[in-house]
């Protein structure tokens, strides 16, 4: 008979070429009838000789969840949540159905404050979603518990439960010294950067401990993605380390180390960039304002702390060394350098020689990475005030970044009062760094402006980022506040058909 790879073979040359023995003298048409014959016999022989293989170990059974048990109404709203998409219209234009996984964020948020179980049959989905969406992930794994690690064991494309989740088995708990060790001299690398930030938030300086035992022999790119995590429980412990690392052999570790040192106002580096600051910026007593007088060089030691000397296209030199001194100086030097003045006070005070764009973006930068509070207010100003930027900020994503070192509540309640004064047209970028669900000020405020600018004439797609947010960021509560927007209004009788 013939062997099975010989039919394979007449399969990819084909039976003109290569036909087969029991098709010989026939035609094209039957040789090729002849080789599935023959095929289907093989495929028969090798079903029935094959032996049967040892019983599979069943899985053990997942762990018990002890929470309580999600309400029917609730389980129908996920379902639907997990299973719904995005209404398309004609012409692959979005039609009027929101996505409602939008609101999934929302939904699990809740779910896990009032401290509900999962239910069983809806953790595949959730999982999916979760896949899918990494911003998804912490939230979903929180409500889905122990028996997202028991299917995820199970199912390869969830791995990222069993890298994420504490107890996950490719992730050991932070307290198992000897598999944490054995997990970050063996682990993927992948593996090694969760288990990295796990053991960060559990131990800040056995975290660091465990990353300076290996430092010496990791690539230069994984030393940059190891760094990073030290900005979580940043303190004055991790110096010593961060200093020796000022002398990396690659430029993105270094200049890492050193906006990590920045942001510890009381360390070596943040000292010397505060007296190479001081020594450009200085109060000008003729005129009540400041003084600059940008570097004129970058020296070795200001390039090993982490200033980078060539600036790129369109930015002159000295102001781009300047830039860099002010941003990694602690911002308590300026009150000290000028008289004792508070941010506020500091802000508004004349620059001379048109240095004061350059000064203020510099302490914009530093009040985020310092995550300043009080310097972010000063630089921010009202919301009312004129133009897109405030008194310090130079643009609008400026403002973005230093509304987020704000608390929640404030940040929605200024954002509320640019809208009520600068209308939506530049509030996208200001939205998006903004608690959700949005504030009843917040909500109100958007719901007003865009029925002003339905009243004024404005087209709907104007606004469309804005009401993307809003299907998905306003309170479910501010909902009758729709009604007057949502409302059809009446046909001119000498109008345009559908003008309204």
């Amino acid at each position: 008979m013939t062997t099975w790879e010989e039919l394979v073979t007449s399969a990819l040359l084909g039976t003109d070429r290569r036909g087969v023995a029991q098709a010989a003298g026939r035609s094209r048409k039957d040789a090729a009838a002849a080789l599935l014959d023959q095929a289907a016999l093989h495929t028969v022989r090798r079903r029935a000789g094959l032996r049967p293989g040892p019983a599979a170990q069943l899985p053990e059974q997942a762990q018990p969840d002890p929470r309580p048990a999600l309400p029917a109404a609730a389980r129908r709203r996920l379902a639907m949540l997990l299973s719904d998409r995005a209404g398309v219209g004609s012409g692959g234009r979005r039609g009027t159905a929101p996505d409602l996984t939008e609101l999934l964020p929302q939904w699990l948020s809740g779910a896990n404050a009032y401290g509900y179980a999962a239910p069983p049959e809806l953790l595949p989905a959730l999982l999916d979603a979760a896949r899918g969406r990494t911003d998804l992930r912490p939230p979903a794994l929180a409500f889905a518990g122990p028996r997202a690690l028991w299917l995820a064991k199970l199912n390869p494309e969830w791995k990222f439960a069993l890298r994420t989740t504490p107890g996950g088995s490719a992730l050991p708990s932070p307290d198992d010294g000897d598999a944490v060790r054995r997990l970050w001299e063996e682990g993927l690398f992948a593996e090694r950067v969760a288990l990295l930030g796990a053991v960060r938030a559990h131990d800040a300086e056995a975290a660091r401990v465990l990353l300076e035992s290996t430092w010496s022999t990791e690539r230069a790119e994984d030393r940059l993605m190891f760094l990073d995590s030290l900005r979580t429980g940043l303190a004055d412990g991790d110096e010593p380390f961060l200093e020796r690392a000022l002398s990396d052999r690659s430029r993105n570790v270094r200049t890492t180390a050193a906006e990590l040192l920045s942001a510890l106002p009381t360390s070596a580096l943040a000292g010397r960039m505060a007296r190479r600051a001081a020594t450009s910026i200085a109060p000008d007593a003729l005129r009540s304002g400041i003084t600059v007088e940008a570097p004129h060089e970058c020296d070795p030691g200001m390039e090993r702390d982490g200033v980078v000397a060539t600036p790129p296209p369109g930015r002159g030199q000295r102001a781009w060394w300047l830039g860099q001194l002010v941003e990694a100086a602690p911002l308590a030097t300026w009150p000290q350098r000028l008289g004792g003045r508070t941010p506020a006070e500091i802000v508004a005070l004349p620059v001379a020689d048109d240095w004061q764009a350059e000064l203020h973006a510099a302490w914009c930068r530093a009040a985020v990475r310092q995550r300043d509070a009080e310097w972010s207010r000063a630089l921010l100003g009202a919301p009312a005030s004129p133009g897109a930027a405030g008194p310090g900020a130079v643009s609008l994503a400026e403002r973005a970044k230093l509304l987020g070192t704000l608390p929640e509540r404030e940040r929605s309640d200024w954002v509320a009062g640019f809208i009520a004064a600068h209308g939506l047209s530049e509030a996208f970028q200001l939205l998006g760094v903004c608690a959700v669900p949005w504030s009843e000020p917040l909500g109100g405020a958007v719901v007003d402006a865009l029925n002003i600018a339905r009243d004024a004439g404005s087209y709907p797609w104007s606004f469309s980022g804005v009401m993307g947010l809003a299907e998905r960021c306003l309170d479910p509560g501010a909902a009758v506040r729709l009604e007057a927007l949502t409302a059809t209004p009446d046909e001119r009788e000498d109008g345009a058909p559908g003008a309204g």
